[in-house]
């Protein structure tokens, strides 16, 4: 977290806490037909609510909000988290652990729903959702997000480091070669991704610390074109306390991503540039 986020990280956190449970659990006459979709881990359970808080502070509230979470932090779940739950917001246990569990379950549950992936350490803008769904109405088929990088080769041929991917600054451009980044927000329509992209088997085998890629790899395989979004929102805020455990410093300081891209390249033959 950069010591320019923390002042307006703790003034976001502030206000979101000061809004009445009535106010946001309160469903909307015409929700967005959008599920957003989470997971979280153990040691951000405290903070969780404030993330949770600003997805049900929406400018257009989604139709629901499932949170994921492994079956041993049920009986460990704080007020601040469980008095969130109601009509919109709900909670489901699972096995798993990885960070894949954020979607593949929705996809099982609801594969005929708009899906919108977020993360769980982050504070929203109140026009985050918004924004995802009218692009979603102009380009139906696409899977749209807030940033993304390009995926990048050298002229000849070897793909530079996960860092050297360019992050994309230009509003709705789109293409194959571009990587949805999940911290951001990312929307999935139905059917945008090959059926194999919930074979936990798989994907634990390939991408087991990168889900951002595996679901890249899985909308590539279908031919699904990912976009930025025309109108991004401003980047969501850090909260404070919750960056220490990250799979950043594997998958982007050690370069596991680019590693575990590789792996997915050679096992399905993915080509991009």
């Amino acid at each position: 977290m950069k010591l320019k986020e923390y002042w307006p990280s703790f003034c976001a956190a502030w206000r979101l806490k000061r809004l009445p449970l009535e106010e946001l659990m309160r469903f909307a006459d015409q929700p967005l037909p959008i599920i957003v979709t989470l997971t979280s881990i153990p040691s951000r359970l405290n903070t969780l609510h404030l993330t949770l808080r600003s997805l049900l502070a929406q400018s257009m509230k989604p139709q629901k909000i499932v949170l994921w979470l492994h079956h041993d932090l049920e009986p460990q779940l704080p007020l601040s988290l469980s008095e969130l739950q109601g009509e919109i917001f709900e909670i489901r246990y699972v096995d798993l652990t990885c960070s894949h569990r954020k979607l593949i379950y929705s996809l099982r549950i609801f594969p005929d729903q708009v899906l919108v992936t977020c993360d769980d350490d982050l504070l929203y803008h109140n026009t985050w959702l918004e924004r995802l769904y009218n692009d979603h109405l102009r380009y139906p088929d696409a899977v749209i997000a807030h940033e993304c990088r390009r995926i990048t080769r050298t002229p000849e041929g070897e793909l530079l480091p996960y860092k050297q991917w360019p992050t994309q600054t230009e509003t709705g451009v789109c293409g194959m070669d571009l990587l949805p980044i999940g911290y951001g927000g990312v929307l999935y329509p139905p059917g945008a991704l090959m059926q194999d992209v919930t074979d936990v088997d798989l994907f634990m085998k390939l991408a087991p610390k990168a889900d951002d890629l595996w679901f890249k790899a899985m909308s590539f395989l279908k031919g699904t074109l990912v976009r930025r979004s025309s109108v991004p929102c401003p980047k969501p805020l850090p909260l404070i306390g919750t960056q220490k455990l990250s799979l950043r410093k594997t998958n982007v300081r050690e370069d596991a991503n680019r590693v575990q891209w590789e792996v997915l390249c050679d096992y399905f033959d993915i080509r991009i540039n």
